[in-house]
């Protein structure tokens, strides 16, 4: 079974979210526009960025435009990789933050 659940084809249909909310829809292209352009950050380094939270919020689309983004740009394939295992490491470490949770609640069992 070739099909998958994600269309390539459906990252050209992002341009029409706001379809049925155009208000909604352009404050989101305006807010994104700024946040994604070069401010103190470069182009570049928001590409990256992106590239690497696309990856842990496993969103194919944004990984699809931002993997290309950042060859467009000049990013050299281990710096994407680089990126992408910054990502990882965050998650791991926000995983592992919540364990104090469950410590938590043993220490307090065994009290």
């Amino acid at each position: 079974m070739s099909e998958t659940y994600y269309e390539r084809r459906d990252l050209e249909d992002f341009a029409y979210i706001g379809e049925y909310a155009p208000e909604a829809g352009a404050k989101f292209f305006d807010y994104y526009g700024v946040a994604t352009s070069a401010g103190v950050l470069t182009e570049r380094e928001k590409a990256l960025i992106a590239l690497a939270v696309a990856t842990v919020r496993h969103c194919p689309y944004c990984i699809d435009a931002y993997t290309h983004k950042c060859l467009s740009l000049g990013v050299a394939n281990d710096e994407m990789m680089e990126a992408v295992h910054v990502g990882a490491a965050m998650v791991a470490g926000d995983t592992l933050a919540h364990a104090t949770q469950i410590r938590k609640i043993i220490k307090k069992k065994e009290m």
